[in-house]
C-alpha cells in the first residue's frame, strides 16, 4: 500500500510504516489542487490539519482506503461522505490525552491562584499579598462536559485535589470512579468549575452560549482545551464582564483558521478577542494543549500502530501461497537445485502507474521550473536593475533595485555610481545562482509559496 503524508510529524511514524512494508511519500507544501491531481495514486493519507478533506478531494481519491489524522478530532474531514465511500477514518486521541489533561489542569490552577497576573505585577515592581489570595480546589465541584478520552484523562488528574467531579455526555453510562455522570441541568446547578472536552460537531457549535451560561446557578471558572467554535466568544466575554464567569482558560479560540496559524490575515482583531487578550482573569494559549514533546511521538506511534494493525501488507510469498491454496494448487517447496520461483507482485501494475504519473510534473512544479530558469538568467544578466524581481512578483524589491540601478547609471561618472552598479550586480548574480541551483519544488516553496524575496 502507498501512503501520502501531507503534514510533517515525528519521524517515527514513517519509519514504522516503512518497516512494516508500506510505501511512503511526503508532500508538505503543494496546494490542495495539486494534491488532488495525484491523490488517486494512493491507498492512504496521513495529515494533521493542513486543509479540509471535502467531497471534491474524496472523489479525486478513487483508490483511498484510509485517512489517518494525527490528532484527536476529525472535523477537517467530511466523515459521512468518506464512510459512504468505504474509507476508514483513523484518529489518535490516546496520543495527546495526557498533554491536554495536564494543560487544562495547569490553566485551572493558574487562574484560581492568579499566577500569571501576580507574575506581571511583580515584574512591574508591585508586591501585593492580601489582594491576591488564591482559591483552593478542595471542596469545590468540577464539571466536565464531554466525557470521552480527554474528559476522562482530566478527571483522573483531579483525583488528588479532594474535589467532587461531575460529568455530562450525550452517551449514557460513561461515568466511572473518577466522575459521576449527571444530567446537564444537575451539572449546571452544582459546579464551581466547568471544563469542556467535546469534539467539533454541528451539535457542539456554540454549545457554550448565553442561555447555557445563564443556566448555571453559581459563578464558575471556565476551561476550554477542546474546540474554539464550541464557544460563542461574544457571550463568554459578556459573562466575564458581568462576573458570571470568574475567569477563563482558553487554549482554543472561535476565530482560528483550519491551519491554526495566521489567525487574522486581515489584521483586524474582533472586539471580543481584544477584550480577552487584555483581561486580567483570562489565560490564553495558542492551541498547544495537546502539543507536547511526548505527545508528538505518542501520536505518531499510535497512528502507525493502528494503520499497521488494520492494513499491514502481506508478503509476496504469503499472498502467492494464499492464491495457490484458494486455487487448489500445491504450494511449491524450496529446492536448492532449482532457481527460486519468480514471485508475482500484486502491486506491480499500480507501481508502473505511479512511476508514469510521477514522470508528469504537476502544474505548479512546471510553473516553478519556468520561473526559476527565467528569473535566474535575468538575475545574472540584468540583476542590477531588478528585472528578475518583477518576474517573481516582488514589485517593491524590483523598484528598489531599478531605482538604485538608474541612480548608478546617472552617477556613473563618479565613484559612487560604479559602487552602486557593482553592488546591485552582485545581488543579482548571487540570486541568479541561488535560483538556478535550487530544485523546482524547493524554488516553489521558497520563492512562490512562502514568498521569500531575498537570499
Amino acid at each position: 500500500m502507498k501512503i501520502l503524508h501531507l503534514d510533517k510529524n515525528h519521524p517515527l511514524l514513517i519509519e514504522e510504516l516503512t518497516n512494516a512494508g508500506f510505501e511512503n511519500d511526503e508532500n508538505y507544501y503543494a496546494p490542495k489542487e495539486a494534491i488532488e491531481q495525484i491523490i488517486h495514486q494512493y491507498d492512504g493519507i496521513v495529515l494533521r490539519s493542513r486543509f479540509k478533506i471535502d467531497k471534491t478531494f474524496l472523489d479525486a481519491a478513487s483508490n483511498l482506503k484510509f485517512i489517518g489524522r494525527v490528532g484527536a478530532g476529525l472535523e477537517n474531514i467530511d466523515c459521512e461522505y468518506a464512510q459512504q465511500k468505504g474509507i476508514q477514518l483513523i484518529a489518535a486521541p490516546e496520543g495527546n490525552r495526557t498533554a491536554v489533561a495536564e494543560h487544562a489542569m495547569g490553566m485551572l490552577l493558574n487562574l484560581t491562584n492568579k499566577l500569571n497576573y501576580v507574575n506581571n505585577e511583580i515584574s512591574n515592581g508591585i508586591w501585593k499579598r492580601e489582594e491576591n489570595r488564591g482559591i483552593e480546589l478542595e471542596g469545590k465541584t468540577v464539571g466536565i462536559i464531554g466525557y470521552g478520552v480527554m474528559g476522562k484523562a482530566f478527571a483522573q488528574r483531579l483525583k488528588g485535589f479532594n474535589c467532587t467531579v461531575l460529568c455530562y455526555d450525550i452517551l449514557p453510562h460513561v461515568g466511572d470512579g473518577n466522575a459521576q455522570q449527571v444530567s446537564l441541568q444537575e451539572l449546571q446547578q452544582r459546579v464551581d468549575v466547568l471544563s469542556l472536552h467535546t469534539p467539533e460537531t454541528p451539535e457542539t457549535h456554540h454549545l457554550i452560549n448565553k442561555p447555557m451560561i445563564d443556566g448555571f446557578l453559581k459563578s464558575f471558572w471556565f476551561i476550554n482545551t477542546a474546540r474554539g467554535k464550541s464557544v460563542n466568544t461574544d457571550d463568554l466575554v459578556d459573562a466575564l464582564k458581568s462576573g458570571k464567569v470568574k475567569g477563563a482558560g482558553l487554549d482554543v479560540l472561535e476565530y482560528e483558521k483550519t491551519s491554526f496559524e495566521n489567525m487574522f490575515s486581515d489584521n483586524e482583531l474582533p472586539e471580543s478577542f481584544r477584550y480577552l487578550i487584555n483581561a486580567e482573569n483570562v489565560l490564553l494559549s495558542p492551541h498547544i494543549a495537546g502539543w507536547t514533546i511526548e505527545s508528538k511521538e505518542k501520536l505518531a506511534q499510535i497512528i502507525a500502530q493502528k494503520i499497521i494493525r488494520i492494513f499491514k501488507p502481506k508478503s509476496s510469498n504469503a499472498m502467492e501461497e494464499n492464491n495457490n491454496v484458494e486455487n487448489g494448487n500445491q504450494v511449491p517447496q524450496n529446492n536448492p537445485q532449482q532457481p527460486p520461483v519468480q514471485q508475482n507482485n500484486p502491486y506491480g501494475n499500480q507501481q508502473n502507474q505511479y512511476q508514469q504519473a510521477y514522470q508528469q510534473q504537476p502544474a505548479y512544479i512546471q510553473e516553478a521550473n519556468s520561473k526559476k530558469i527565467l528569473a535566474g538568467i535575468l538575475a545574472i544578466i540584468l540583476g542590477h536593475i531588478g528585472v528578475h524581481k518583477f518576474v517573481l512578483g516582488y514589485n517593491t524589491e524590483g523598484i528598489i533595485l531599478l531605482t538604485l540601478g538608474i541612480a548608478g547609471y546617472v552617477t556613473a561618472c563618479f565613484v559612487i555610481g560604479y559602487f552602486i552598479l557593482f553592488a546591485t550586480g552582485i545581488i543579482g548574480l548571487v540570486e541568479g545562482i541561488i535560483y538556478l541551483t535550487k530544485s523546482d519544488e524547493d524554488f516553489y516553496n521558497t520563492y512562490m509559496r512562502n514568498r521569500k524575496p531575498w537570499f
